[in-house]
């Protein structure tokens, strides 16, 4: 199978990014933007302004607003926020072609029905190839050509090396793997987590606190990861461990600077006024925190995480609930 064409839908920072690989790839690259100013922005002067400002695009990334015009296109990167995730691919599903492979590159969990990704696009296109890409890698450091890996996950290993050939491009370096649930899991509770950190840095708590709080919340990831299916040395590489590192060490985060905010006294309604950009974490926490309850699975930074973000404890609460915790073994 031989991949030319490329859509991708989504043109918010990383589906913009996304796009400038799959050019760079040597594929002809479509992208689909929503708001008008997007696309009046790429057409024009070849920058997605709202965005990802101040990153000249490749001229092989064309832009459209019409979801219909991605119907010819070999293979597909969904890459709308993961709660919209749904209402994309129900409205693209009158353009799909059976067999062309879908790319999921949201990270998060449905809220409502609790469901992966990969479980949404297999209720709203039956039958579609499924493929994941998730791990550390900020939309701006992937579209200026800085180096970056991360993990393709495709059940199809056939499918998934001629996708791993496909999307790499120079300083674009994907690896592959099997575990989908692994990669979904890992990129989804992650998000959760640097807002956590964040939190950490805004109220000074020091780098053993922050060192602490990554590594007790990727515990709580793999324990999610498992019980969800998934493996537990999927979610030790690109698609979790090397994720979290990345998105709870930099402010780039929105995840992390939401966080910050919170951490530094700000409300939650503050602290994402005036925000365009998804902090992906704020829409998943709840949702992590309730299949975390149905499966049995204990998530304390989540949980706590989750009832901060909803209001019903403070910061200073999370913090003292967290420390006063029994002692336990390291393992569990």
């Amino acid at each position: 199978m031989e991949f030319r064409t490329a859509g991708v839908i989504g043109a918010g920072a990383w589906g913009t990014a996304l796009a400038q690989v799959t050019a760079w790839a040597g594929l002809d690259t479509l992208l689909q933007a929503r708001e008008a100013e997007v696309v009046e922005s790429i057409s024009q002067r070849r920058v997605n302004e709202a965005f990802l400002p101040g990153v000249t695009l490749d001229p092989g990334v064309r832009v459209t607003p019409d979801l219909a015009e991605l119907g010819d296109r070999d293979i597909i990167l969904a890459v709308p926020p993961a709660q919209h995730m749904r209402a994309t691919l129900e409205a693209f599903r009158p353009h799909y072609r059976p067999g062309v492979p879908i790319v999921l590159c949201s990270k998060g969990i449905e809220r409502g029905s609790l469901k992966l990704m990969t479980d949404v696009l297999a209720e709203t296109l039956p039958g579609a190839p499924a493929a994941v890409l998730s791990g550390p890698s900020f939309a701006g450091e992937v579209a200026r050509g800085l180096p970056s890996a991360v993990t393709l996950a495709c059940a199809d290993e056939a499918l998934g090396e001629e996708l791993l050939w496909t999307l790499s491009a120079p300083g674009f370096r994907p690896y592959l793997a099997t575990d989908l649930i692994g990669a979904e899991a890992g990129g989804a509770v992650k998000n959760v987590l640097a807002i956590a950190c964040g939190i950490v840095e805004g109220r000074g708590l020091g780098r053993s606190a922050h060192a602490a709080l990554i590594t007790r919340g990727f515990a709580e990831m793999t324990r999610l990861a498992v019980a969800l299916g998934g493996k537990a040395e999927t979610v030790a590489g690109l698609c979790g461990l090397g994720d979290l590192v990345l998105t709870c060490s930099s402010p780039q985060s929105r995840n992390m600077s939401l966080g910050l905010a919170l951490g530094q006294g700000l409300s939650v309604e503050e602290a994402l006024a005036g925000k365009r950009s998804v902090a992906e974490g704020y829409q998943s926490a709840p949702a992590v925190r309730d299949l975390a309850a149905a499966l049995g699975v204990e998530m304390p930074i989540c949980t706590a995480l989750a009832a901060l973000l909803n209001g019903e404890t403070s910061v200073d609460m999370v913090i003292d609930n967290l420390l006063s915790r029994p002692l336990r073994a390291e393992g569990g």
